[in-house]
């Protein structure tokens, strides 16, 4: 076990119910170990409600074909919660990146509990179950799992597949080690299927996502002899060309299919006038550390924040730190 396994078990047999919930703009990683959580959870009789910020992106709705995930913009409230009830938050340790969940859940009586693997945060007290040396939540949602004593079903070794998958970049980022192997076997045996949840997350693109990257691609800069590639989307993009805002996913990973690149950037505008700001490293830069200066978190080889915009205000930051860090 790389978490307090015995805890976490503590934790959950005292209490009965849960609400479980994730970062704003969830990804496979927070919806896998939502769903394979909340699993786990009512496997034991508990009763448990998953609520998000956002809703499950349309691309991802593979994920959750049982519809169980909410939203707060989709019309979900978190109702009463008092100290008899866990908070447990799923793949982040950050207030900030909770959005308008967090201002939910801050004036809470209930116990707050964090599973997550990425490193830091920015003062969310809770009971923390956090192992930064995992390349997923998911795996620690696995070990949990076998802490509690509750066998994997199919439905959640999907998800959980999905989570290690999509966060070790399908296995390849220098966050994979043995250990990540020998779990997504176990999900396997426990009914995950790899190619046809590849075919569900990369080969079910539309025209107009292809459009949008056409865009994003034909938008990049280089910077320190092209060891820094960076590139954007703007607002207009999305109206232009009819793509979502999760059509933008995995698209910072190809500039570091660039020879001779160390670090890529992608910045997005949002509707309220922010600015998210993905960074990507071969691993020599740390943009961890360059992420959190400004707020945000994440690994040394993959990060993210969301600044204040305009764009132009909000890429001068990223790209003085960065600068500096490269020297």
């Amino acid at each position: 076990m790389t978490i307090d396994g015995s805890r976490l078990v503590a934790l959950i047999d005292a209490h009965q119910r849960f609400l479980l919930t994730s970062h704003v703009r969830p990804d496979c990683d927070s919806l896998g170990s939502e769903l394979a959580m909340a699993g786990v959870l009512e496997a034991l009789g508990k009763q448990v409600r998953i609520v998000n910020a956002d809703p499950v992106p349309d691309h991802l709705g593979f994920i959750d074909r049982g519809h169980r995930i909410e939203s707060l913009s989709q019309g979900a409230t978190v109702g009463a919660l008092t100290q008899d009830d866990v908070v447990i938050v799923l793949d982040t340790s950050s207030w900030n990146q909770l959005g308008p969940i967090g201002d939910v859940l801050r004036p809470t009586a209930a116990k707050l509990a964090v599973i997550d693997h990425h490193v830091g945060g920015d003062g969310l007290s809770a009971e923390r179950f956090v192992d930064s040396t995992a390349e997923s939540t998911g795996r620690l949602i696995v070990e949990a799992a076998g802490a509690l004593g509750v066998e994997l079903q199919p439905e959640w070794a999907r998800a959980l597949f999905v989570a290690m998958a999509t966060d070790s970049g399908w296995f390849r980022f220098s966050s994979v080690g043995g250990e990540t192997f020998r779990v997504a076997g176990q999900l396997i045996d426990a009914g995950a299927k790899p190619a046809e949840l590849y075919r569900s997350l990369y080969e079910q693109n539309t025209l107009a996502r292809l459009r949008l990257r056409g865009r994003i691609l034909a938008r990049i800069d280089n910077h320190l002899d092209g060891r820094l590639l960076t590139t954007c989307v703007t607002r207009d993009d999305f109206n232009e060309t009819g793509a979502l805002p999760g059509d933008t996913e995995d698209v910072v990973n190809m500039l570091l299919g660039v020879a001779g690149s160390q670090v890529a950037v992608i910045f997005q505008e949002q509707p309220d006038g922010h600015v998210k700001v993905s960074l990507r490293s071969r691993g020599a830069v740390d943009v961890q550390q360059i992420a959190a200066m400004l707020g945000g978190g994440g690994h040394k080889a993959a990060a993210g924040v969301t600044l204040d915009g305009p764009r132009a205000d909000a890429e001068g930051k990223i790209l003085d730190a960065l600068k500096q860090a490269m020297k």
